[in-house]
């Protein structure tokens, strides 16, 4: 069944550790972590993290690396010991997600618009697959505006080399900017789609609170319960978007309830 969820990118800039700790405190069940810096996959700072998740019953279901912005430089240029040296270094992200009971690792993937070919980021993003799936992790391609994941057409591509072994994560706001319909990917990307960027959009935003827009939420999140019904789906929205803690709570419980009736009807 889909589960609701909050990021602690939402309350960036305060510190991962204190996000999660009032995501948790709040009474979030599900979330998604953001690592903003080294320092925050050194073993202790990740089981204090941990710690946090067990005292208060709370499921890490993805993990999103503040290195996403290097990925082009590190995963997709033709240097291979830049490749090797990244590869060396997703290790300590999936170290840390296994203590933190994560699964999905979160993967922006290339900047450049035009130009790459398929092949050959099908392959590099392949070697970043079989090391997480060596650690028990799904690695993940979102779709990203600035990225060559911007457009359905080349998700689908890759959907056509690389099989079952690639996965989703659909982004709704970056459908939007990239000016496709969220729903429209979800069709195509089907259960391959494993974790869902979930917001609100309309004439005030791209990037807005559950209710706050004109995006078809309760349509949107039956449809996915249909193709993909183990799917976790997390808000993501920047903080300029609400105003205090309890108004993104609050957010929180609408996303659940909306789950909840999408699960009601099916039964």
């Amino acid at each position: 069944m889909l589960k609701a969820g909050v990021s602690t990118a939402c309350l960036y800039p305060q510190p991962t550790e204190e996000a999660l700790y009032d995501l948790a405190l709040g009474g979030v069940t599900t979330v998604e972590v953001f690592i903003n810096a080294h320092a925050e996959l050194k073993r202790s700072f990740v089981a204090a993290m941990a710690d946090i998740l067990q005292r208060f019953e709370v499921q890490c279901c993805s993990l999103h690396p503040f290195t996403s912005e290097m990925e082009p430089m590190l995963l997709f240029s033709n240097y291979e010991r830049r490749l090797d040296d990244f590869l060396e270094y997703c290790r300590n992200y999936f170290t840390a997600m296994q203590q933190l009971g994560a699964t999905i690792f979160v993967v922006h993937g290339n900047k450049q618009l035009v130009g790459m070919d398929v092949d050959f980021y099908c392959e590099r993003f392949g070697k970043l697959v079989d090391l997480g799936k060596s650690y028990g992790i799904t690695v993940a391609q979102e779709n990203v505006a600035r990225c060559t994941s911007r457009s359905l057409a080349f998700l689908q591509e890759m959907q056509q080399k690389m099989g079952h072994d690639v996965k989703f994560v659909l982004d709704v706001k970056q459908a939007v900017r990239s000016k496709e319909d969220p729903m429209q990917m979800l069709k195509a990307l089907g259960s391959q789609i494993v974790h869902v960027h979930i917001s609100d959009h309309g004439e005030y935003g791209d990037c807005l609170p559950i209710g706050s827009g004109r995006f078809a939420v309760k349509s949107f999140l039956q449809t996915l319960s249909a193709v993909s019904p183990d799917c976790t789906v997390v808000l993501e929205i920047y903080r300029s978007g609400f105003r205090t803690l309890q108004d993104l709570l609050h957010n929180y419980h609408i996303l659940q309830r909306m789950i909840q009736s999408c699960q009601d009807k099916e039964e």
